[in-house]
Parts: structure tokens; sequence; C-alpha cells
């Protein structure tokens, strides 16, 4: 079985914060689907990206997420800013007020369900379960090939049966935001190859691998567990055409350094490489904000962090393995993976 509009079984991870559609193209034009992570640009710089991948012509997947906002106030719940008080103190800092909470990641929505209709993406992904059912007719209606995150056999079978076209395996090891939606304890969450095993056992749909694929000897892995495809995003970072910041991409060339998971940076379960932040307060806390709001109180403390040079609030996503990652055009990165699906 394979994904439509596919060359290469591959497809370049949607990365928030780090990327543009520059890398989407980039993975692209080499043979892989190029993917766009819409949940943190306006819809104005959505649009403009949008635009481009389609002028291109190639195969290109934009990547939503799907969880419910919860109310604005909780971002600076009294507990939270206690705990970043001595930090504001330390950085010279006034404490953080409630006009500043403003959520930096959006659920997919009617506009951008609007937006998306006059442009007609081939393939559009979802991170955190699916929306409403109205938008997602809407985006089938179109024709777009659907997929969606799961931690979980439960998820899986849960986004079957709601009609997606493909489910993404996420894995215990993959970075970034864990997509879980239906139980986040990662305790029941499991490793990539078993989860594949698990879902490529059970679902009528293709699956799709994702989480600490690194090299063609992990793409091929996946494949021989009956994967239709793989998703990486880590081998990315350090391309030239990603937008991964100095101070993150100094510490990705440490493949030595240790991720966990983390709650800190935005609220929600995500895999990073380990910083001043989450050794001092975590990695897990109790009294951050909901899923995305935590990172309101904290972007004054990385904006002052990082003008010194210092990643302390800042978050370094990253995947269990980055020994394939490549200071070079993404076309590199592309090819070495692509090696796995040759043997």
């Amino acid at each position: 079985m394979r994904l439509p509009f596919q060359t290469l079984a591959l497809i370049q991870a949607p990365m928030a914060g780090v990327q543009d559609e520059c890398l989407a193209l980039a993975a692209a034009d080499a043979g892989a689907i190029g993917s766009l992570a819409a949940a943190m640009l306006p819809l104005p710089a959505l649009e403009q990206s949008l635009q481009r991948l389609r002028d291109a012509g190639r195969p290109y997947n934009v990547n939503f997420f799907a969880h419910v906002p919860p109310p604005p106030a909780a971002a600076f719940d009294r507990r939270w800013l206690a705990a970043l008080a001595p930090y504001y103190d330390e950085l010279g800092l006034p404490p953080p007020g409630p006009g500043a909470a403003v959520a930096s990641r959006q659920p997919f929505g009617a506009e951008a369900a609007e937006l998306l209709e006059a442009v007609r993406p081939p393939i559009v992904s979802f991170h955190f379960g699916l929306p409403e059912p109205a938008l997602l007719a809407r985006v089938h209606r179109w024709g777009a090939f659907v997929l969606a995150s799961a931690t979980t056999l439960d998820e899986a079978l849960w986004l079957q049966a709601r009609g997606v076209d493909a489910v993404i395996a996420q894995g215990l090891e993959a970075g970034g935001h864990r997509g879980h939606f239906l139980d986040p304890d990662p305790a029941r969450q499991l490793d990539t190859a078993t989860l594949v095993s698990a879902l490529v056992a059970r679902l009528d749909v293709p699956v799709i691998a994702a989480g600490g694929i690194a090299d063609a000897a992990g793409v091929r892995a996946a494949m021989e567990r009956g994967a239709t495809a793989v998703q990486c995003g880590t081998a990315f970072l350090l391309c030239d055409e990603a937008r991964t910041s100095a101070l993150h991409r100094a510490r990705l060339r440490e493949p030595s350094e240790p991720t966990v998971l983390t709650n800190l940076f935005s609220g929600g379960l995500a895999r990073g490489l380990v910083n001043r932040a989450m050794r001092e307060l975590g990695p897990l806390s109790a009294v951050a904000p909901p899923f995305p709001l935590a990172s309101a109180a904290l972007a004054p403390l990385r904006e002052r962090a990082e003008a010194l040079g210092r990643d302390d609030f800042t978050p370094l996503w990253s995947g269990t393995r980055r020994d394939g990652c490549r200071e070079a055009p993404a076309a590199e990165v592309v090819k070495a993976l692509a090696a796995g699906f040759d043997a």
C-alpha cells in the first residue's frame, strides 16, 4: 500500500517554531513529502506559505493542532507565577501580567479551513486528535488525504473510526509534543517499533512510523514491521533550510545529551533536551498551566536569557536520536534516509 502523491515513503515531520515552507519545499524537491507546521502561523503567513507550496507543484502536507483551548486566565496561575518569580528577579524583569496571555498555538478552526479550501493542499494532518466533525468533513470534501497522530492503539482505532486515511504511530522516542488525546500517561505509551507492530496488526488504514528514526537502518526496520511510510523530524533540525536557532543547533550537535519528557514550555507533554528550567523546575511540574498556555509567562524569561546567549528557558525539542542530524541541505538528509528503502 502506498500513500498518494508519493515518490519516497518518507515524510519530513512538521515542526512548529523551527521551520517554514523552505524546509518543506527542499524535502519535497528531494523526493520526500514536505510538511508545513501551521499551528503557530498567523493566517496571512499561512496563506503565503501555502501559495508557495502549491506553486511548486510538489506533494506536501499541512499540519494543524486539534486541541481544545483552555481559559486564557489559566496562563497566570499564582502557583506557576510563584515558581517563576525567582527567575524574574534574577533577570531583572517585572512580574508578568494577565495582559500578556496569548496562546502561541491555535487549533484548526473555520478560518483556517476556509483558507485551505481555496488552496486545497493534497495532504492535511492533525495532532492531538481531530477537529470537530463538520471541519473534518470539509477537509475531506475537497479530496485531501487526512493523517493524524496516535500514541496508543486505542487512539489509532478512534482515529480510524472517524475516517482518517492513515495513522501516524508516534512512539515515545519522538521529539516535540506528544500527540496523545485519549490517555496522556506516558507509562501506557509505547516505543515506536512496538506501537507500529500493534497498529499494523489491527488497522485497515496505512500506518506511518514516527519517533527515533534517524538513519537508513531505522527506516528499513520500520518498513519491515509493516509501516507504509516513515516520518522523520529531528534528523532535519540542523539542515540549511531549517529555522532552528543557534542555541538549539549548538545543543543538537551533542548526540549524547539526554532528552526527557517535559510540560514546562507549553503545558503539554513534549520531548526535548535538558536545560536549566527542566533541571530546576521539573521536568514535569504540577503547577504548569494547561497546553498551550505555559509559554506565556515563560516568554519574557526566554527572551532575556536568549539575549544573554543562554538556553535556560528555551524549548530544545529533540527526539532520542540525533546521530542522523546533518548540517547540510535537506536533500542530503532525504538521500541518507531513503537508502533504507533500497535494501
